[in-house]
C-alpha cells in the first residue's frame, strides 16, 4: 500500500518488520522535523483565516485508549448475556441498557453515575474513522490527536498542542498542554505513543508535561529534596549549558533549540509559583479523593479539574494504552469491560458535576473519546472477514473468556462533549442497529471530529502555519467541518 506524502510501507513485510519500518518512518519525520525553522502562520495579517467566537476556554480529553466499544458504553444495541453455546451473530451488546437524565436516551448498565449526566452532554454516536490497515493502535492513536494519518513527512503537533501554540497560555505560569496517566516507557509501543505526544513543528515549548502518576504530580513541580535555592538555580544554569553543547546542536534549528529553552524557562517559572499547588491532590478534601479514587485513571480527572481550575489550557487524562490490556479488549472482553466501567464512571461524573458546581463547565469543553469501536465478529471495515484468532473460528462461544466485543471496528463510535457550547441532553448520529453497526445518519469524520473542538475553543480548522514551505493545516486541507452540535 501506499501511505501519504509518497512514503512506502510495503504490505508484504511480516507485522514485527512493518512495525519497525512504520517507527523508521516516524522517527524520520521527527529528525527531519529538528532542522526545521519556525513555522509562520498564514493568513494572519490580511485575515484571510477568521477565528470563530471561542465558546470555550479550556478543553479536557477524556482518552480511553485501546478500543472503547461503543455497544458496550455509550450506543447499546440488543443484549444478549452469556450462554454456553451463544451464537456470535447474536452479540451486539453484552451489557443491558440503562436509562439517563434525558428522556429516551440510553446507555449501558455499569455507567450509572454518567447516565445522570447526560442532560448536560451533547452524545455523538456516528463518528468514524478509516481503515488504516496493519499497527492499527498506533496509527489510529496518531490519526485521532493530530488529525493526520502518520507517518508525516514532519512531526505532526498533538491536537493540545496546536491550542498551546494557537491561543497560548492561560495563565502564563501553568503549562498550556498537559497529559495525564499514560507512561511513555515500558508498556509496548512506547516509541508510536512518543510520536504524536509531541509539540510537533511547533517546538518543545508547546509539547506536553507529561505526568503519569497523578498523585505523584506534586512532586513533579518542585526541586528535589534537600536542594536549596540557590543550588537549584545552579543546577538550571548547568541544564542550559549542556544543552547548549550538545554534540546533536547543528541538528537543530535556532528555532528548536530556542523552543527548548523556552519550555526550560516555562518549567523554572512554573516550579517558584503558588499555581504549583494545583499538582497536589493531597490538598483536597478526603471524601473528594475518595469520590475520586477508582484508579490512577479516577485520580487523573480529580488533577486535570484542578489544573483547568489554575489555568491549563488542554489537559488529556488517559485510562492509558497497554496493548492487550483495558479497554484493548481481544480477550475476557465482558470482564474487562465491566471493570472499565467502574474505573471511568465515578470520576467523570464527579468531574462534569465538579466543573458545574465552580462554573467552570459552561466554559470547559469535555471530550470522552477512544480511537475505535469494538465488534464480536468484523475486524476493520465494515463488511472484511474475522480474523484468524482461535477461539474466534466457530459460530458459537463456548468459554465465558470469549464472551464480549474484541475485533476493531472503525464504521461507527461514540463521542461525548460537555460543556463548551454544545447542546445539552442532544443525540447527533446514529448507527445502524443490526451488523454491521456502521453510522446511518451525520457521520462525523477524524478531522470534522477535530474541527468541531477546534471551533468551540475559537480556532479556525482553516488555521494554516507554513512549514518549511508546506502549508500545514489544522485539519486537513482546511476542509474539517464542525458538527451542528452547539447551542
Amino acid at each position: 500500500m501506499s501511505l501519504p506524502h509518497g512514503l512506502p510501507l510495503d504490505p508484504s513485510l511480516p507485522e514485527p518488520l512493518a512495525r519497525r519500518e512504520f517507527l523508521r518512518l516516524l522517527a524520520g519525520a521527527g529528525l527531519a522535523t529538528l532542522s526545521l525553522g519556525a513555522p509562520r502562520l498564514l493568513g494572519a495579517d490580511d485575515k484571510a483565516v477568521v477565528h470563530p467566537p471561542a465558546k470555550a476556554d479550556a478543553c479536557i480529553l477524556i482518552w480511553l485508549a485501546g478500543g472503547m466499544a461503543a455497544p458496550e458504553t455509550f450506543d447499546p444495541k440488543r443484549y444478549a448475556p452469556y450462554e454456553k453455546g451463544l451464537e456470535y451473530k447474536r452479540v451486539l451488546s453484552t451489557f443491558p441498557a440503562i436509562p439517563t437524565a434525558v428522556d429516551g436516551v440510553r446507555i449501558c448498565q455499569g455507567l450509572e453515575s454518567i447516565a445522570q449526566v447526560m442532560d448536560r452532554a451533547t452524545l455523538i454516536r456516528s463518528a468514524v474513522q478509516p481503515d488504516l490497515g496493519s499497527i492499527l493502535h498506533s496509527r489510529h492513536q496518531f490519526h485521532w490527536h493530530t488529525g493526520y494519518v502518520p507517518p508525516q513527512t514532519v512531526a505532526a503537533p498533538h491536537i493540545g498542542a496546536w491550542m498551546a501554540r494557537v491561543l497560548g497560555p492561560r495563565n502564563p505560569v501553568m503549562p498550556a498542554f498537559i497529559n495525564i496517566g499514560q507512561r511513555l516507557e515500558g508498556v509496548g509501543e512506547s516509541e508510536e505513543l512518543k510520536a504524536f505526544t509531541t509539540g510537533g513543528f511547533f517546538g518543545g515549548e508547546y509539547g506536553p508535561m507529561n505526568l503519569p502518576f497523578p498523585e505523584d504530580a506534586a512532586a513533579a513541580v518542585r526541586p528535589p529534596k534537600g536542594m536549596d535555592a540557590g543550588r537549584f538555580v545552579n543546577r538550571d544554569k548547568e541544564f542550559r549549558r549542556l544543552v547548549d553543547a550538545t554534540p546533536h546542536r547543528d541538528l537543530l534549528s535556532d528555532h528548536q533549540h530556542e523552543s527548548m529553552l523556552r519550555s526550560m524557562d516555562n518549567a523554572y517559572r512554573l516550579l517558584s509559583a503558588k499555581e504549583r499547588a494545583a499538582f497536589d491532590l493531597s490538598l483536597e478534601p478526603k471524601e473528594v479523593q475518595q469520590e475520586y479514587d477508582t484508579s490512577r485513571f479516577g485520580r487523573g480527572c480529580l488533577l486535570a479539574r484542578r489544573l483547568v481550575e489554575n489555568g491549563a489550557r488542554f489537559v488529556e487524562v488517559t485510562t492509558e494504552y497497554v496493548p492487550f490490556f483495558q479497554w484493548d479488549t481481544h480477550g475476557k472482553g465482558h470482564d474487562m469491560v465491566a471493570k472499565m466501567h467502574k474505573e471511568i464512571d465515578r470520576p467523570i461524573a464527579r468531574l462534569i458535576r465538579d466543573l458545574e458546581a465552580r462554573g467552570l463547565l459552561d466554559r470547559t469543553l469535555v471530550v470522552i473519546a477512544s480511537e475505535f469501536s469494538r465488534d464480536a465478529m468484523i475486524e476493520g471495515r465494515p463488511g472484511s472477514k474475522a480474523g484468524d484468532q482461535s477461539f474466534h473460528k466457530g459460530s458459537t462461544i463456548e468459554n465465558p473468556d470469549h464472551y464480549g466485543l474484541h475485533r476493531h471496528f472503525t464504521g461507527g463510535t461514540s463521542v461525548v462533549m460537555f460543556g463548551g457550547g454544545v447542546g445539552k441532553g442532544k443525540v447527533y448520529g446514529a448507527t445502524a442497529d443490526e451488523r454491521p453497526l456502521v453510522a446511518v445518519k451525520d457521520p462525523v469524520s477524524v478531522e470534522d471530529m477535530h474541527a468541531t473542538i477546534f471551533t468551540a475553543m475559537g480556532i479556525s480548522p482553516q488555521t494554516v502555519f507554513d512549514v518549511e514551505g508546506r502549508p500545514f493545516y489544522a485539519t486537513i486541507d482546511g476542509k474539517g467541518k464542525p458538527a451542528r452540535i452547539f447551542g
